[in-house]
C-alpha cells in the first residue's frame, strides 16, 4: 500500500501558479491517461486522443493553466468517469502542445508536484476538480540525507551501465538537492509498471518513498550489472545488432527469472481469447494463431513486435461474422425516403423495388446503385435513407482525390506505417458486414504514379469476385457480398465504362422551382433555424419571400446554394434577437435586398429575344440543366462566317451546317437569296469565359439565323434543342430531363425537342410536364412554323437593297 502519511499541504492560490486567469481557488484541468505516471520533476510526452482530453488540453494551453494528470484504474475503459480515476496525481506544466497532421495530439509535460483530489467539479466538457497540493519538506535529517546519498551513488552507476542513458542524466542525479526529486526522477527511469510508478506518487513520506526506490533500483542493478558482464565477453564475437538481440533474450530470461514476465502472457492469452471469439474463417484463423505464437517469441523490443501486434488487432477487431439478417419493411422504407426526400417519385420507386428484391431473396447479388447527378439533389442522403431502411450501419467513403491503388486495396504489411485500404477500414468502422458502404464521389478518382484506384475498384463492386476480396495488408479474403454498396457521381463520363458497367445508374435532375419551394419549406428552412439557435416563433419567413429568394437568389440545380441564402436571411434575424432589438422577425418579399443584397439573377430571355438574331437554346452542364442564348447578326461583306463565344469544333460545324441548311432553302424561309453574297454573318454565344460545344445547339442556330435574315422576332417564352443534319432533319440529343428541368426554373413557356426524344419525356419531373409546353420536331420546317411571333417577314424584302 502507498503511504499516506502527508506533508504540509501547499496552498493553491488563484493566479498563473495556480490554475491561470479565472481559475477557483484550488482547481485543476484534470486529464486521464491510462498505463502512464507522471511523476514530479520529470518531463514526459502523452498521446491523447479522447475528446474530453483533447478539450482540456486546449482550453488549458488557451488559458496558460497547469493541469493535472491522473491515471484511470482501470486501462481498457474507453470513456472513465470520475470514479474511475485514482485521486493522488500530478500538477503539470505543458511545455508543448502539438496536432499533427493525421489528426493526433501530442502534449508534453512537466510534472511539478503532487496533489490530491479532494472532490470532483465537473465531467464534461471538461473534468475539473477542487485539488490539495504537497510539496517535500525541505529540511534534511541525518536520516534522510544518509539514504539520499547512497541513492545518488546506486543511481548514477545504474545509468553508467544503461547503453542507452545520455551522459547528462548522471550529472543531473549527482546535482538534484532534493532528496524527494531524486527519488521521482530515479523511478521515472525504472523499468518497472504504471501501477508501481502509481504507488510511488502516492507515497508522500520521502523517507518510505526512498527505501522503495532504493529496493527497486537494487534489483535492477543487478540485472544491468550481469548484463554488462555478459556484453565485455561478446562484444568481440558479435555486431551491435546481434549483441541487442542477444541482451534482449538475457534480459528477458533475467525477467522471467525475477516474475516480472507475467504481463506479456496476459497480453498474448488476451489476443487468443479474441481470436477464438472472432468468427474467423478457418484458414484466417490458422493465420492469426500462426502470427500471434511469433509475437510470442519476439521481445518486447523487437522492431516487428509493433506492427504484427496491430496487424493482430485489425484481424481480431474486423467483422468476421455475419449478423442475425433483419426484417425489411416495404411500408416502414417508404416513410422514411417520403420524410427524408420530397419529389423523386421514380428515384424512390426504384429503391423500395430494391429494397423488396432484397427482402424475397436476401441471399442474392443485388445490384450496385449509383445514383448521379448535379451536386446538392440529395444523393449522399439517400444512401442514409437506404441504411435506415435496412435497418443497418451506414459508413461514408469519400474517393474524390483518391490517386493510389493502396487507397482502396491497402499497403502491404513490409512497409512502415502500413495500413488496410478505405473499404476495410469502413467496415471495421461499421462494426457489421452487412453495412450500407457510400462510395462518395466515385467519379472523381485518378489514377497516378501508384497505381489506378479505379481498376482496384473493378473487384470490389464485383458480385461474382468480391466474396473473397483481398487486401494487401490482411493477406486474407474478406467476403463484400453483404454489403450494400451505393454510389454517387456527378458526372459519368469520367467514370471508366468496365467500373460503369457494374453499376445500376440511376439519374437524379435537377429540381424545378416548386420542388425547390416545397424542400425549403419543409426542410431546410427548419434546419437553418437549429443551426442559428432560433425557434419558429421567433423568426417567420412568408412563402412569397422563398419564392423570391430560389427566383432571384439562386440559380441552380440542387439546393444547397438556396440553403446558404435562407442561412443569411437567418443569421441576419439572429442578430436583432441576440442584441435585443427584436423579439420576433418578420421576413417579407421587400426586406430581401435590404439583407441579401440586390437580386443575382432576372429573367432576361424577354429581353434578349425581343430582337431578330437571338434564339434560346437548351444546354447540359454537369451541375444540371441550362439555358443558353445564340445571336446572330450581319453586316455588309462577302458572304464571311465569324464564330465567338469558345465554342468547340462540334458546335462550330453545327453553326456551318446551319448557315448552309438556310442557304439551301432560302427562299421556303422567307429570306433573299442574294443576301448571303453581300453580307458577313457573325454567331456568338455568350458567357464568352466558359467553354461550350456539342451538336444539340444546331436548332437554336438554325432559328435564329432564319430570324436575323428573316427580320423575324422568336417567341420569348421558348427554348429549343436537337441537332440539325444538311437534309432538315431534326435528331435526337441526350440530356433532355435537364434541359427541360432548366426551361421550367427559368419561367419558359414552351420547348421545343426532336421527336425522336419522346421516348424520354417519361423521365421529365412531373411539375415540369405540367408547366411546359411541348412541341415535337421532325424537320427544320416543323421549328420555323412554331418558333417565331407571327410568320410576317415585313422587312425581308430590303435585305437585297
Amino acid at each position: 500500500m502507498a503511504d499516506e502519511s502527508e506533508p504540509t499541504p501547499v496552498a493553491a492560490e488563484a493566479g498563473p501558479e495556480a490554475g491561470g486567469q479565472g481559475a477557483q481557488p484550488g482547481e485543476l484541468i484534470v486529464i486521464p491517461v491510462r498505463d502512464v505516471v507522471l511523476l514530479p520533476g520529470t518531463v514526459m510526452p502523452i498521446g491523447i486522443g479522447r475528446a474530453v482530453s483533447i478539450a482540456a488540453a486546449q482550453q488549458a494551453v488557451r488559458e496558460e493553466r497547469q493541469i493535472g494528470v491522473l491515471m484511470q484504474r482501470d486501462p481498457k475503459q474507453e470513456d472513465p468517469t470520475a470514479l474511475d480515476l485514482h485521486r493522488t496525481g500530478a500538477v503539470a506544466n505543458i511545455l508543448r502542445y502539438i496536432s499533427a497532421p493525421d489528426g493526433t495530439h501530442h502534449i508534453v509535460l512537466q510534472g511539478e508536484q503532487r496533489f490530491r483530489v479532494i472532490d470532483f467539479v465537473s465531467e464534461r466538457p471538461v473534468i475539473v476538480a477542487r485539488v490539495q497540493r504537497f510539496a517535500d519538506p525541505e529540511t534534511l535529517t541525518p536520516e534522510i540525507e544518509a539514504r539520499f546519498r547512497f541513492l545518488q551513488q546506486q543511481a548514477a552507476e545504474a545509468f553508467r551501465l544503461m547503453p542507452q542513458a545520455p551522459r547528462e542524466l548522471i550529472e543531473t542525479v549527482e546535482s538534484i538537492p532534493s532528496p524527494g526529486a531524486l527519488a521521482d526522477v530515479v523511478a521515472a527511469y525504472l523499468d518497472i509498471g504504471a501501477n508501481a510508478r502509481q504507488e510511488l506518487l502516492e507515497t508522500f513520506d520521502v523517507v518510505a518513498r526512498i527505501e522503495k526506490v532504493t529496493k527497486l533500483l537494487g534489483e535492477r542493478l543487478e540485472v544491468l550489472r550481469l548484463t554488462h558482464e555478459i556484453g565485455q565477453q561478446t562484444k568481440a564475437a558479435f555486431d551491435e545488432r546481434q549483441r541487442e538481440a542477444i541482451l534482449r533474450e538475457q534480459m528477458a530470461a533475467i525477467q522471467r527469472q525475477l516474475g516480472e514476465g507475467d504481463g506479456r502472457a496476459d497480453e498474448v492469452r488476451e489476443i487468443g481469447e479474441k481470436i477464438a471469439r472472432a468468427n474467423m474463417p478457418k484458414e484466417v484463423e490458422d493465420q492469426a494463431r500462426k502470427e500471434l505464437a511469433r509475437y510470442q517469441r519476439m521481445s518486447e523490443g523487437s522492431g516487428e513486435a509493433g506492427p504484427l501486434r496491430t496487424y493482430l488487432d485489425w484481424l481480431t477487431e474486423l467483422p468476421w461474422a455475419l449478423p442475425e439478417p433483419k426484417p425489411i419493411d416495404i411500408a416502414e422504407a417508404r416513410r422514411i425516403l417520403d420524410a427524408d426526400h420530397f419529389g423523386l417519385a421514380k428515384i424512390k420507386q426504384r429503391i423500395v423495388e430494391y429494397l423488396a428484391v432484397r427482402k424475397l431473396a436476401p441471399g442474392g447479388k443485388a445490384p450496385i446503385l449509383c445514383f448521379a447527378g448535379p451536386p446538392g439533389v440529395g444523393k449522399t442522403s439517400l444512401g442514409q435513407s437506404i441504411a435506415r431502411a435496412l435497418g443497418r450501419a451506414f459508413v461514408r467513403v469519400s474517393l474524390g482525390g483518391v490517386h493510389d491503388e493502396a487507397e482502396i486495396r491497402g499497403h502491404r504489411r513490409t512497409y512502415i506505417g502500413a495500413m488496410p485500404g478505405n473499404i476495410i477500414q469502413a467496415i471495421r468502422k461499421a462494426g457489421s458486414r452487412d453495412c450500407v458502404l457510400m462510395l462518395d464521389e466515385i467519379d472523381k478518382m485518378g489514377a497516378g504514379i501508384h497505381g489506378d484506384p479505379a481498376a482496384a475498384m473493378l473487384e470490389v463492386l464485383d458480385p461474382e469476385q468480391n466474396f473473397s476480396f483481398r487486401d494487401n495488408y490482411l493477406g486474407q479474403p474478406f467476403d463484400l457480398s453483404h454489403v450494400v454498396f451505393i454510389a454517387t457521381a456527378n458526372m459519368l463520363e469520367s467514370i471508366p465504362g468496365p467500373l460503369r458497367d457494374r453499376m445500376e445508374i440511376i439519374t437524379l435532375a435537377g429540381y424545378t422551382e416548386d420542388e425547390k419551394f416545397e424542400i425549403a419549406r419543409r426542410y431546410l428552412v427548419a434546419r437553418q433555424l437549429e443551426a442559428n439557435g432560433l425557434t419558429a416563433e421567433q423568426v417567420r419567413i412568408d412563402d412569397e419571400t422563398l419564392k423570391r429568394i430560389i427566383r432571384d437568389y439562386t440559380r441552380e440545380a440542387g439546393v444547397r446554394g438556396l440553403e446558404r441564402e435562407i442561412g443569411r436571411a437567418l443569421r441576419h434575424a439572429a442578430m436583432k434577437i441576440a442584441e435585443g432589438s427584436a423579439e420576433h422577425v418578420e421576413f417579407g418579399a421587400g426586406d430581401l435586398a435590404a439583407i441579401l443584397g440586390p437580386a443575382l439573377f432576372e429573367n432576361e430571355t424577354a429581353m434578349r429575344t425581343s430582337v431578330p438574331g437571338v434564339a434560346t437554346g437548351l444546354a447540359w452542364t454537369p451541375v444540371g440543366g441550362d439555358i443558353l442564348f445564340i445571336e446572330a447578326a450581319r453586316a455588309p461583306g462577302r458572304g464571311g462566317l465569324t464564330l465567338t463565344g469558345q465554342l468547340g469544333e462540334v458546335m462550330r460545324e453545327s453553326a456551318q451546317a446551319a448557315l448552309t441548311l438556310v442557304r439551301s432553302q432560302a427562299a421556303s424561309f422567307g429570306v433573299a437569296p442574294d443576301i448571303f453574297e453581300k453580307s458577313d454573318i457573325h454567331i456568338h454565344v455568350p458567357a464568352g469565359a466558359t467553354p461550350k460545344d456539342g451538336p444539340s445547339a444546331g436548332v437554336a442556330m438554325f432559328i435564329a439565323l432564319v430570324s436575323l435574315l428573316s427580320n423575324r422576332t422568336v417567341r420569348s417564352d421558348t427554348a429549343m434543342t436537337g441537332e440539325i443534319s444538311l437534309r432538315g432533319l431534326v435528331l435526337p440529343v441526350g440530356g433532355i430531363k435537364e434541359k427541360v428541368t432548366a426551361a421550367a426554373r427559368a419561367g419558359l413557356k414552351r420547348v421545343m425537342l426532336p421527336a425522336r426524344n419522346r421516348r424520354d419525356y417519361d423521365d421529365i419531373p412531373e411539375d415540369a410536364r405540367k408547366s411546359l409546353e411541348f412541341v415535337w420536331l421532325e424537320r427544320v420546317e416543323d421549328a420555323v412554323a412554331a418558333a417565331f411571333e407571327s410568320d410576317v417577314a415585313p422587312e425581308a424584302a430590303h435585305a437585297t437593297n
